[in-house]
This record gives C-alpha cells, structure tokens and sequence, in this order.
C-alpha cells in the first residue's frame, strides 16, 4: 500500500478551487468518453476462464460452463453497429472525443482504430485486455502495459499518452505507469471535476479524473426503466450545474459512452440532442483528455500545485 501518498485524499481543493479559464476563455470543458471495449471483455472465445456477467438483460445468471452466446452478440453489436453511430454523431457534430480503447479489441477491428485516428480523436489505453488490472501480479501487469502500448502502436500509429483501467486501478498502477515514462496523465479516479496532481515515487502525476453517473451504462444496470430522455436530462443537468459554477473557475464535464450501450438506435439521438445544446454556449470547449491535461499542466499556478 505505499505507492500512495497520502493513501487517501479527502480534502482535496475543497474551498481554494482552481480560479480563470481553459484555452480561449472557455469556462466548461466537455470531454466525450467512448469506451471500445468490445472484443476484449471476458469470454470462452477469448480462452478465458470465465465470461462477462453484464448484459443488455442487467447481470444476467448463466451456467458457468456454457459459453454464453447471447453475451456475445450483444458486445458484438457495438463493433459492428453501435460504434458507427457514435463516431457519425460525432462527425456531424465536429466534437473531439477521447477513446478509451482496449489494445486487443482494437486488434480485432482494425478499422475502428484507423477511422477514430483519421477524425482526431484520441486515444486512451483502457488496457491490453478489458480487464481487472487489481487481480493481475505485479509482473502481468507490466507486461500488459508494454504489450497495450505495442498494440496501440500498430493500431493507431502511435502510442497513447493516457491510461485508465476497468474498474480501478492497482495499488501499484501508479507506479508502473509512472516508471514507463510516456503517459502525461492517468484518468483512474473519480473524485473531482478538474484535474489535479498526486506524487508517484517522489514525482508528481497529473489525474484527469473521470465519472460514473454521466454515463450510458445506466441503460444496462436498470433496463427498461432509463429511457434516452432522462439520459438526455441528466446530462443537461449536470451541464447547467457545472456551467453556472464556472463562473468562479474552470469545469469539467466526462460524459462516459458505450457503443454496445448508447449506439442502440433507441439512444443514440440523447447524444446528439445533448451536443445541439451543449454547442449553443460559445464558451464551452469540447476537448480531449489529452488537450485538457496540456491545458492544465500549462496554468501558471501548476508548477505549485
């Protein structure tokens, strides 16, 4: 446990919060959050031990040893549908989003990859594999950040300066990204609406903090009953709280974004809806990750931070 100093942080910026603006006088920056997963989540295709619980029907029980085809098809539907539809609203929207890929399921839709690059978005390291990073040793868990980085390498012609892991990171994430030397932030948090620094190893670290509750995975946690509407109102809420507090120092606002989940045609125009509001405001910023952490490591105030 000593890779963290201090282990927690329940203080935070509390009252003294970060003052001025982002690039251009923005108050808000809105950073979209496309989780490509597909392909890499736990499966009997993949020679895994086990497969995912989550589905479309919420956690669905099925016999442990009996491939679960139903599964299947439904992550399959966000390769092969669902994330079109993302990056076509996107696309017409002309919003940079931030992926947060997994290397293996980029291998296995290449084209994904190769497009997501070609618009500009970025991409983020969400693994080797979509998976539980805590339950790997020390040594697997270095090896699969090498490997994601390869990976990405090939995929997408260069490698990713950002990582977020499924569920958490390690105790010891920090440190191993740290080590490796190319990541300029890590988003393996939850805890705030703007950035901020921790020390790694005697170094400082920036964390672009990500979220849980703007996001699509409601529709799979309570099926049937979060409708595109209260998608759509959820996010205009968060965004209206976020945007009157920026009166007094920057915001962020992650909007966190499946294509199994969100790229179902039931869902999709929450999205865009919630794109044709954002974009009325001239002094919102929609950004990737990657522009956000450059913007914040160049604030005056970061050297003291």
């Amino acid at each position: 446990m000593g890779y963290f100093a201090p282990i927690r942080d329940l203080v935070g910026y509390g009252p003294a919060r970060p003052t001025g603006t982002w690039p251009n006088g923005a108050r808000l920056a809105i950073n979209v959050v496309v989780n490509y997963e597909e392909g890499s989540e736990r499966s009997f295709a993949m020679g895994d031990p086990d497969q995912e619980a989550m589905t479309e029907w919420g956690s669905y029980p099925f016999p442990k040893d009996i491939r679960n085809l139903a599964m299947e098809s439904m992550y399959e539907y966000g390769s092969r549908v669902g994330i079109w539809r993302i990056l076509d609203a996107l696309r017409d929207s002309h919003i940079p989003a931030t992926f947060f890929a997994c290397a293996v399921a980029f291998e296995q839709n290449p084209a994904v990859a190769r497009i997501a690059v070609n618009d500009g978005h970025e991409i983020c390291s969400h693994g080797y594999r979509w998976e539980e990073v805590f339950r790997l040793t020390e040594d697997e868990e270095r090896e699969h950040i090498a490997l994601a980085i390869r990976s990405f390498e090939k995929t997408c012609g260069k490698r990713p300066v950002g990582w977020y892991c499924r569920y958490g990171p390690s105790v010891r994430t920090r440190k191993l990204i740290s080590e490796e030397g190319g990541f300029l932030y890590d988003s393996d948090a939850y805890n705030d609406d703007v950035p901020y620094f921790v020390t790694v190893d005697g170094q400082r670290r920036l964390v672009v903090p990500y979220t849980c509750d703007v996001n699509d995975i409601r529709f799979w946690n309570s099926p049937g009953l979060a409708q595109a509407d209260d998608f759509f109102l959820y996010m205009r809420e968060t965004f209206e709280v976020l945007y009157a507090e920026a009166a007094s120092g920057p915001r962020m606002m992650s909007i966190g974004l499946h294509p199994r989940m969100i790229g179902r045609p039931g869902r999709i125009r929450s999205l865009k809806r919630f794109f044709d509001f954002a974009r009325q405001y001239g002094d919102v910023w929609f950004a990737t990750r990657e522009n956000i952490a450059r913007a914040w490591l160049e604030r005056p105030d970061s050297a003291d931070a």
